[in-house]
């Protein structure tokens, strides 16, 4: 008779001394090495460890389910390389991504359960008492890899999708308007005193569909006799354009409206914001597809949560202090400065440096508040996005607001990776780009030509056709009550017209030196603010609307 250790198992075909199999007449050192098999098994093809040590049925299942999420992966892949826009616009579908989410969660808890059968596969107690603890910490390491990374994409997904529901409508996707994307960024304080937020701050982001290239306009929240878009339902109050007087101010719009005219929109979810738009809009002669409302108390929150942001600064910024005579704009002692030159700035300095305007003007805080926006795109990497995604989603639904369909995110998410290294087109509806009593007595048909002109310079058919590099912003000779700053780019004129290159925004020096040489320091101000000498801080802080990021 044939010993008991040769006899075959009919039912698998396959000799009793198989250690793999069957690991009770193996040496100590094989049930070792097969232990540590078993568990590289699992790791890198889950289904194969029970396939060739277990149960033949769960292998070959798992192996599919394995088989099919690695050829998912690869499609995933390919069509990240073919057609960016179109995964980005799955992952971020509300009805998709919640599938996904329950597929991750599945394969999740699919893979922790192949991982305890293998265990079950190990018998741990056949193990030499020395290479169990080292076999337990492999198998809990392979399993944390493993499934503990599908359940935490999974967890991921789930809390971007969620972010995406609060901040996002759900509204029909909008289509370019000649070739071009324009949203309208509005950034104000939402207060106990204040209804809604008060926009101190108003850029329209213009974006060409094709190529990501990007143009910025800001308007001056003081500025007057904002015309309404055809079409909005405050022409039938202001037919002649918004213009009560001073009180008249295009930032008081969405007040107003919140508080006297909600029943102009009904249906719409913010009037406010709605009627801004299209006063934004009616001014600047151009389609505004959609807004952004960014609350600026909580927007220290999202730079944070980004890890900073860095920017070259052209002066010295003040963080004001109490404020003293609110009508003339005069504070007490700064609480901080903010120096000239390289910067890496947290939340609460990135906010500072695009609210304050002590000592300078408006135009000068508008100028820094591009360059922010501006740092925050260039900066918010993939790399970035990944490591800190669930800190910035949430800061995100406490600072965003927007009327932008959740459905056409991934379309403009790729838009914003083509334009990472594109240097923003810049136009402001007052200085440098205009005089000072623009704002105050606008000539309409002035800033809808030079509109025109700036998105026909960040347009590539624009740009070539009228024979403008890709990099170079022509721009013209500066007219009568016209103040041209370093570092600034004006909207590009046509071929026709004689141009001069200008230094990009970014080709500036900061100003760190009194015209004496001597270094400007933070003791230095704060003397001179104690001194009352605030007419020597203002010339010294004068090129602070100097900004590039880094």
């Amino acid at each position: 008779m044939a010993s008991s250790s040769s006899v075959l198992n009919t039912g698998g075909g396959t000799a009793m001394t198989d250690p793999v199999r069957y690991p009770v007449s193996a040496s100590p050192e094989v049930r070792t090495k097969r232990a540590f098999v078993l568990v590289l098994l699992t790791l890198l093809l889950p289904g194969s460890a029970q396939l060739v040590a277990g149960d033949r049925k769960l292998g070959r299942a798992a192996l599919r389910v394995t088989l099919c999420a690695w050829a998912l992966l690869l499609l995933t892949v390919a069509m990240l390389l073919l057609n960016r826009s179109l995964v980005i616009t799955i992952l971020t579908n509300p009805v998709t991504s919640l599938v996904l989410v329950v597929l991750l969660a599945a394969l999740a808890l699919g893979w922790a359960f192949l991982f305890l059968n293998t265990l079950r596969l190990i018998r741990p107690v056949l193990l030499a008492p020395k290479a169990r603890p080292a076999v337990g910490i492999a198998l809990v390491l392979a399993l944390v890899v493993g499934s503990g990374s599908v359940g935490y994409a999974a967890y991921l997904l789930n809390v971007g999708r969620n972010a995406i529901g609060s901040i996002f409508g759900s509204g029909p996707a909008m289509k370019p308007v000649d070739g071009r994307y324009n949203f309208l960024l509005m950034g104000g304080d939402a207060g106990d005193d204040r209804t809604g937020r008060r926009p101190d701050s108003l850029s329209v982001l213009s974006v060409d569909a094709e190529t990501g290239q990007t143009a910025i306009i800001s308007v001056p929240r003081n500025f007057q006799n904002a015309q309404f878009s055809a079409g909005s339902p405050m022409r039938s109050i202001y037919p002649d354009g918004y213009n009560c007087g001073d009180e008249c101010l295009i930032n008081a719009i969405n007040t107003e409206v919140t508080n006297e005219h909600k029943d102009l929109y009904p249906g719409v979810a913010d009037p406010g914001a709605q009627a801004t738009l299209e006063a934004v809009a009616g001014t600047l002669g151009m389609d505004i597809q959609a807004y952004v409302l960014v609350d600026m108390d909580g927007f220290s929150k999202l730079i944070d949560a980004m890890g900073g942001i860095r920017i070259k600064a052209g002066g010295w910024v003040p963080i004001s202090g109490e404020t003293i005579d609110e009508a003339n704009g005069i504070h007490g002692m700064p609480l901080g400065w903010i120096p000239a030159g390289d910067n890496t700035l947290d939340g609460y300095h990135a906010l500072w440096y695009g609210r304050s305007r002590e000592f300078v003007d408006d135009y000068a805080r508008i100028a820094r508040q591009q360059c922010v926006q501006q740092a925050m795109l260039k900066q918010l990497d993939p790399a970035t996005l990944l490591s800190k995604f669930e800190d910035i989603a949430d800061a995100g639904t406490k600072v965003v607001d927007s009327n932008i369909s959740s459905s056409q995110l991934g379309s403009f998410l790729d838009l914003a990776i083509k334009a990472k290294g594109k240097e923003a087109k810049r136009l402001t509806i007052g200085p440098p780009d205009f005089n000072a009593s623009f704002s105050t007595t606008p000539d309409f048909g002035q800033i809808h030509e030079r509109v025109d002109q700036l998105l026909a310079s960040a347009s590539a058919k624009g740009a070539q056709s009228a024979g403008i590099p890709d990099d170079v912003v022509a721009v013209p000779q500066a007219a009568a009550g016209h103040v041209q700053a370093a570092g600034t780019v004006p909207a590009a004129l046509p071929a026709a017209v004689k141009a001069e290159q200008q230094p990009s925004p970014s080709d500036f020096t900061p100003v760190t030196t009194t015209p004496d040489g001597e270094p400007i320091t933070e003791e230095m101000l704060n003397q001179f603010k104690l001194e009352g000498d605030e007419e020597s801080i203002r010339q010294l802080v004068a090129t602070n609307g100097q900004c590039a990021p880094l």
